[in-house]
């Protein structure tokens, strides 16, 4: 099924091998890849030496961490790296479609004009919820790829794990689902549907709840047929050394970070109760991710106002049923009472403002 997928020009595709790709074992000369034969002084022993370009230890230790098959496992460049390639792997420009439901993360639709593909748009409901009617609606025009964020970027919330699967089930093309937050809520992942949907590719990250958005870690999960076509697709050295050592490190800590996810989710319901009780404050949305959707009486004011006292938050009122919000991503428990104060601030202004207008 999935060779009929492809793209002719995949399917074909001699892709690049390295000789270390060719070799096996311990080697002790390496005048393959010409690289220099000594790191700068300053720099760390091993930096001159390309990275693996498989991954195998860092994959192995994923699936480890995550309970699936290492060859079910593709590490990329942050997930957008995987994004871009499945886009380059499956949808011929001009001829296929790819299918979203918005409001959502908008690397999906500017992966699919560079890639120049036609956009298929089911929008979500005023819960943003998929609508399955319209979805499956749209299901019949046969897009390549369908994207479902789960949680939601910029909404917060999770769909329904049985609507989701539906959407899998009748698909005749590959189904992504973008679980970049699922680090905050592991019971909706559908990571173990891997092994019984073909055309399933679950995306991760370590940018999110690992806290690595520097190192730029992303990961795909999927048959390994999907596995082997990103692998022979992707650049030969697509992730750094200094990336996957870091990588590595950050996985051993699985208590730390049980630790940084459980504050984390206690600092997204303090300050969702706090933001609740402002009067420019229209409303909190449910939120399993790290952070919050918020409707502003006015957020084009609290929008400038921010980011004049030098708070970066992120615009969302031109996304379609987010007329008004700004997403507000969870930070440290200093950060946040900092945001709350400048809240408090501008909420005190603008009401001392319609008091004076009345008077």
């Amino acid at each position: 099924m999935i060779s009929e997928l492809l793209r002719p020009n995949i399917l074909r595709l001699t892709p690049y091998s390295s000789a270390r790709d060719e070799f096996s074992g311990s080697a002790s000369v390496l005048l393959d890849a010409n690289e220099s034969h000594s790191p700068l002084p300053s720099l760390p022993n091993g930096i001159n030496r390309y990275p693996n370009p498989r991954n195998e230890e860092l994959r192995q230790a994923i699936a480890n961490l995550k309970n699936v098959d290492a060859a079910n496992i593709f590490v990329g460049n942050g997930s957008d790296e995987a994004v871009d390639l499945l886009y380059r792997c499956f949808c011929n420009p001009q001829k296929d479609s790819a299918l979203v439901f918005p409001p959502t993360y908008g690397m999906y639709g500017v992966c699919a004009s560079i890639n120049d593909v036609a956009l298929l748009e089911s929008p979500l409901n005023e819960q943003f919820e998929i609508s399955q009617s319209d979805a499956l609606e749209k299901l019949a025009q046969n897009p390549k790829l369908t994207f479902i964020c789960n949680p939601n970027n910029p909404t917060g919330n999770v769909q329904a794990p049985e609507v989701i699967e539906d959407i899998i089930a009748k698909s005749k093309g590959i189904v992504v689902v973008d679980e970049a937050y699922i680090d905050f809520c592991p019971q909706h992942s559908v990571l173990p549907l891997i092994y019984r949907y073909k055309n399933l590719v679950v995306l991760q990250t370590l940018s999110k709840a690992w806290g690595m958005a520097g190192a730029r870690i992303g990961l795909a999960f999927a048959s390994k047929e999907i596995i082997n076509v990103l692998n022979n697709v992707k650049f030969p050295y697509n992730v750094g050394k200094p990336s996957t050592e870091l990588a590595l490190q950050a996985i051993s800590q699985t208590d730390a970070f049980a630790e940084f996810v459980k504050s984390t989710v206690a600092q997204r319901q303090n300050l969702a109760s706090e933001l609740a009780l402002l009067p420019i404050v229209e409303r909190v949305y449910p939120s399993l991710a790290n952070f919050l959707l918020v409707n502003f009486t006015n957020s084009h004011i609290v929008y400038k106002y921010l980011l004049s006292k030098g708070i970066v938050v992120r615009d969302r009122s031109s996304q379609p049923l987010c007329n008004g919000c700004i997403r507000i991503t969870v930070g440290s428990s200093t950060e946040n009472e900092q945001l709350l104060t400048a809240f408090r601030v501008l909420n005190t202004q603008l009401y001392s403002n319609e008091k004076t207008t009345d008077n």
